[in-house]
């Protein structure tokens, strides 16, 4: 609480420096100002030779003590006075009985101190409680377990401050915050080990440990700030950071405990500018901020928004960079309403994708003053957004002409009026999916085909107004069309037939066509030479002879679907036969598959990866073990396969019976 650390000094300075205009008033003290809590004005007096005369006449009947005697012990640094311990407890008993602000002062103020403070600080003195103020630190020895303060030299200062020490500085108010303090640690010399440290329970010595080897002293922690008033002089906790480490240099000499003070006073912020040190250099934050905006990048949205953001101000601002923000993905997210959407769209204006399935909050206005705000908008995303309509699609190909992905299904509501406008504002789009939108018809599929020519991917599923006018439109003006999919349409081989004309066509869904006959499909593999994936699943006329024509025919086919179609072994057994680029075979539900065309495709096909055979009834469980054993490379799948294969991966995620039972 003492000048060196005062904050008010501190203050006091900083507001020197800042108002440059104003003329520096004289102080009286080197901190430019009297000690802000006792108001004592101390001035480089004689005050402390005052007082040692004064002490020394009265103890020792006017006899100077200049070395130790047979009971006394020498106190260094507090200007060369020197006084036995019998008389040094007789002082403190004196003081311990004082009671009154004005004895406290008159005992301890030399008789110029004494003068100036009864002509200035009188009345401020009074209202300070009298045990406040510590014993001189004359007779604060080692006898009565007390510790010395010495002065430490400031730099930069004279030496003729060296004397300015606030008689206050020791008093129980401590100095130090209530926090966790490093250990001190510091060498020192052999002379200061040995006399420091020679005494034992000298100055509180005894809680310190020494190692003689390394030549440092660990110091024990700061103790928290004391609420007590009492000035006790045999009370053994520091008062202040400096106490606690001045109390191991009670016997050596002058410069050795001037030094080693410096240090101690020193050293509590230098420990805790050590380990601040040492924990910022491990910390997060000192990567650079493209690390951090990777790590950050493996991150959902909710995520980096609920947790991440949390963390600190820098990382806030990393989670509002504007690459996290280019692709938003909210689906699933029910908190997720128009003002959201609004608030996006005004501060993020580069958004370039953004999915919101399965949000029900979200409303046509919402989408729409997205669209109005992001221009850029390239990815739209809405599956089962039952809510909303034809405004919210216009919007967006109004608004959003660079769109090159709309994946809008399930939604009941929309209607050609908003393909339509898709056709005609959005040129550059190439993947559309409409799958269950159920009011969509013939009219608004044309006028889509005929104005996005650039289509490569296109999916339709139980639209049950979308018809072969449909396929042969999109067939005659998407011709870069990679991906086609029309899994339970009301379309014929007619309509099909028209898909020959795609040569990059390399998917083909084609689930579930009711009227869907083997030569269409013949001609369709015969025709797209880059046909690498054939669904016919749920298609009862697919029989052996097409799917032996397919494994001829199919140069770049490697998955073929056959899902509950009219198929025998002689399928299998062609395939093994006929094809060497198919991996992938799901013949599930085929009832007329038995051990022997699982056993013939395994043996013959070299290309073979994966044979579904699902509820083939006429295969045994033992072949489809024995055939697991004989050609690991396969996955065979059924209901036992299935099931093992899913214990052994709970297995490996750490599940056990155990655990499932006691759940």
């Amino acid at each position: 609480m003492g000048h060196l650390l005062s904050k008010n000094g501190y203050r006091l300075k900083k507001r020197t420096c800042k108002l440059h205009h104003r003329k520096k008033k004289k102080r009286n003290c080197f901190l430019q100002g009297p000690c802000m809590l006792c108001f004592i004005v101390h001035a480089n007096s004689n005050g402390i030779e005052d007082d040692s005369y004064r002490y020394e006449t009265g103890v020792n009947g006017g006899t100077h003590c200049l070395g130790n005697g047979a009971g006394g012990i020498s106190v260094p640094g507090i200007g060369g006075v020197d006084i036995s311990a019998a008389a040094a407890s007789k002082l403190a008993g004196r003081y311990v009985a004082l009671t009154s602000p004005e004895g406290c002062a008159k005992f301890l103020l030399s008789p110029r101190e004494l003068a100036v403070w009864e002509g200035q600080g009188r009345s401020l003195l009074s209202t300070v409680p009298a045990k406040l103020i510590p014993p001189p630190a004359i007779f604060r020895t080692a006898v009565v377990s007390v510790t010395v303060p010495i002065p430490v030299p400031v730099p930069g200062c004279t030496s003729d401050y060296t004397e300015m020490v606030c008689k206050r500085k020791c008093s129980e108010v401590q100095r130090c915050t209530p926090c966790k303090q490093p250990r001190c640690a510091f060498p020192v010399s052999e002379g200061g080990l040995e006399n420091g440290l020679g005494g034992g329970g000298g100055g509180g010595g005894g809680e310190a440990s020494c190692n003689a080897g390394t030549g440092h002293c660990h110091l024990p922690h700061c103790p928290l700030p004391s609420s007590s008033t009492s000035s006790s002089s045999s009370s053994s906790s520091c008062s202040s950071p400096a106490d606690g480490c001045c109390g191991l240099a009670l016997h050596a000499d002058s410069s050795q405990s001037s030094d080693s003070t410096a240090c101690c006073l020193t050293h509590h912020d230098d420990g805790q500018g050590r380990g601040s040190e040492a924990g910022d250099a491990l910390s997060i934050n000192h990567l650079p901020s493209s690390i951090l905006l990777k790590v950050l990048a493996h991150l959902t949205v909710k995520e980096r928004c609920l947790c991440a953001s949390l963390v600190c101000k820098y990382w806030r601002d990393l989670c509002l960079d504007f690459q996290f923000w280019k692709q938003i993905d909210l689906s699933g997210l029910q908190q997720v309403n128009d003002d959201l959407l609004v608030k996006i769209a005004s501060r993020r204006q580069n958004v370039t994708e953004i999915n919101i399935s399965d949000c029900r909050g979200v409303q046509d206005h919402g989408v729409c003053s997205l669209a109005s705000h992001c221009p850029g908008l390239q990815k739209y995303t809405a599956y089962r957004c039952k809510q909303l309509g034809d405004l919210s699609l216009s919007a967006l190909a109004t608004h959003c002409p660079l769109l090159v992905k709309v994946h809008v299904g399930n939604q009941d509501k929309l209607t050609d009026e908003a393909l339509k406008k898709l056709g005609e504002h959005c040129s550059e789009l190439k993947d559309i999916h409409l799958g269950q939108c159920y009011s969509i018809t013939d009219e608004g599929m044309v006028a889509l085909a005929k104005g996005c020519p650039k289509l490569q991917r296109i999916y339709m599923q139980e639209n049950k107004l979308v018809t072969d006018r449909s396929v042969q439109a999109v067939a005659e003006h998407c011709p870069e069309l990679q991906f086609v999919g029309f899994m339970g349409c009301p379309v014929t081989s007619q309509g099909v037939i028209h898909l020959t004309g795609l040569r990059n066509l390399s998917i083909l869904d084609l689930r579930h066509i009711s009227e869907l006959n083997n030569e269409t499909v013949m001609e369709v593999v015969r025709k797209c030479r880059n046909l690498s994936s054939l669904n016919l699943c749920l298609n009862w006329s697919i029989n052996d002879r097409c799917v032996e024509i397919i494994a001829k025919e199919g140069r770049s086919l490697k998955e073929l679907y056959l899902v509950s179609c009219k198929i025998t072994d002689h399928a299998l057994i062609a395939i093994g036969q006929y094809s060497s680029t198919i991996e992938t075979v799901d013949a599930g539900w085929c009832k007329d598959i038995t051990d022997q065309g699982a056993t013939q495709i395994a043996q013959s096909s070299k290309s073979l990866r994966y044979l579904g055979l699902m509820r083939c009834d006429k295969v045994n469980e033992e072949t489809v073990e024995r055939l697991v054993v004989q050609y690991p490379h396969i996955v065979f799948s059924t209901v036992m396969q299935d099931c093992k294969r899913t214990l052994e991966r709970a297995y490996q995620m750490g599940w056990s019976p155990s655990t499932s039972n006691a759940s």
